[in-house]
């Protein structure tokens, strides 16, 4: 295999971007009110805020575009797709939704009510968000290790087994399932090994309580595995997905992430009963059960998606990708996660900007920074997307500061992660100067998608 890192891909179709000045770039944050949410993306150089739903399609999903059915019930293209779902995951039924959050939503009215407790080993913003508006409560519980951004253990997305258990021994009647979330995003894309999905559901199955996988990134977890689990080297990784999906009793799944695709999720399960009650309250909130609120050729291009995702070349690619760009990174001083997850590099905020206070809020000013300096748009993981104002005006904050920077599927070439490293280990020489920030207005819930700031 040649060291030079290359696409696995051809471009058949490009889109300019536009290079802004810094003195542009400051006027643009200031009216976006230091919130890189609100900025316009034709006024972002490099665009790692997410990689879910910004990917590229192939030429093969977008003929299968062309071939979608838009019947409102029984289309073909349903069950297309349910035949890919079937042959990946083993589970019976699915319920399509028009993305993740829409999964979770049905996933916890259905099954959860309120004052239950949610294991897993992190939930991400939508997942705590649909938790908490049920009255229900997220439990973090990851491997200590996850919390250590320097110590580069291999699955620093496990869970945490042993407080599983004091937490079922203690409380078991509170928990309706166990969740699992791969790759655990808000630790730095960090994968679960089989290993620990077994001993959870091992764990959940004493207690009678079942596991729900959170799989939106289910192809990079499971290429984790093959190069890190001993003994799993010589397995594909379509083998690996399977045999994880059956630890399990169904999941959710954001299909813009290892779907391949723009729009569109899913819940897929085995409960008969459960399957049933989640379809009837879909046909509310979704649509009919054979669309759930996609179009019938987004139900294609998700069947087409699914399968190329398993291709191990691309997925090679993928995780080397931000293997490098956290080489170049560590070389240039700046602390990163460590080891670098599948889908995204993890800027630690709190070394990058030691002078900064908690309450400074130093992820998200390190956004902005990285907004103003080079164009690049990032996600802060920290104390505004994670933390809380509480009744009485104190503020909780989260136990990492994290800057995300996640890469589309198949948009960005080697020299724009190469950018990105020049822009990074720049800032690094002249941290000093950023500014922490403060907030001034915040939505009760996901405040960091509309909240607007003031530099402090």
């Amino acid at each position: 295999m040649p060291r030079t890192i290359f696409e696995p891909f051809r471009i058949k179709s490009v889109e300019p971007i536009r290079v802004t000045t810094r003195d542009e770039r400051k006027g643009l944050l200031d009216q976006a009110r230091l919130n890189p949410f609100r900025l316009h993306s034709d006024d972002v150089l490099l665009d790692f805020l997410t990689d879910s739903g910004t990917g590229a399609m192939s030429a093969h999903q977008w003929g299968a575009i062309m071939e979608g059915d838009e019947s409102y019930a029984g289309s073909p293209s349903f069950f297309r797709l349910e035949k890919v779902v079937r042959s990946i995951t083993g589970y019976k039924h699915l319920i399509p939704t028009h993305q993740g959050r829409a999964a979770e939503h049905l996933l916890f009215e259905i099954a959860a009510k309120p004052g239950d407790v949610i294991p897993n080993n992190t939930h991400f913003d939508t997942t705590r968000a649909n938790v908490e508006v049920r009255g229900c409560e997220a439990r973090d519980l990851p491997t200590p290790e996850a919390l250590k951004p320097r110590e580069r253990h291999p699955f620093k997305g496990n869970i945490d087994l042993a407080r599983v258990e004091a937490l079922l021994s203690s409380e078991a009647h509170r928990v309706p399932f166990g969740m699992l979330t791969l790759t655990n995003n808000s630790g730095g894309g960090q994968p679960a090994s089989i290993e620990n999905v077994r001993a959870y559901k091992a764990l959940l199955a004493r207690f009678g309580k079942p596991l729900i996988l959170d799989a939106c990134r289910f192809a990079e977890n499971a290429m984790f595995v093959k190069q890190r689990e001993k003994g799993q080297a010589e397995r594909s990784v379509r083998e690996i997905a399977g045999e994880i999906f059956s630890l399990a009793d169904g999941c959710t799944m954001s299909a813009k992430k290892d779907g391949m695709v723009n729009i569109g999720g899913f819940l897929a399960l085995n409960d008969d009963a459960l399957a049933e009650e989640a379809r009837r309250l879909l046909v509310l909130t979704e649509g009919f059960p054979t669309y759930g609120g996609l179009a019938g050729r987004d139900l294609e291009a998700l069947a087409v998606g699914l399968e190329e995702v398993l291709d191990e070349q691309y997925l090679r690619y993928r995780l080397r990708t931000a293997e490098f760009l956290g080489e170049k990174l560590l070389a240039g001083g700046v602390a990163i996660v460590e080891p670098t997850g599948g889908h995204a590099v993890y800027l630690d905020a709190r070394d990058f900007l030691p002078h900064l206070a908690p309450e400074q809020y130093p992820a998200w000013a390190l956004t902005c920074a990285l907004y103003l300096e080079g164009g690049i748009r990032a996600v802060e993981i920290g104390s505004v997307m994670f933390g809380k104002r509480l009744p009485d005006g104190r503020e909780t904050y989260a136990p990492l500061e994290l800057v995300r920077l996640a890469f589309p599927r198949r948009v960005y070439t080697q020299s724009h992660f190469e950018l990105a490293a020049e822009v990074i280990v720049e800032l690094k020489q002249k941290a000093r100067e950023i500014r922490g920030v403060r907030i001034a207005k915040q939505s009760p819930h996901l405040r960091h998608f509309t909240a607007e700031l003031d530099w402090a």
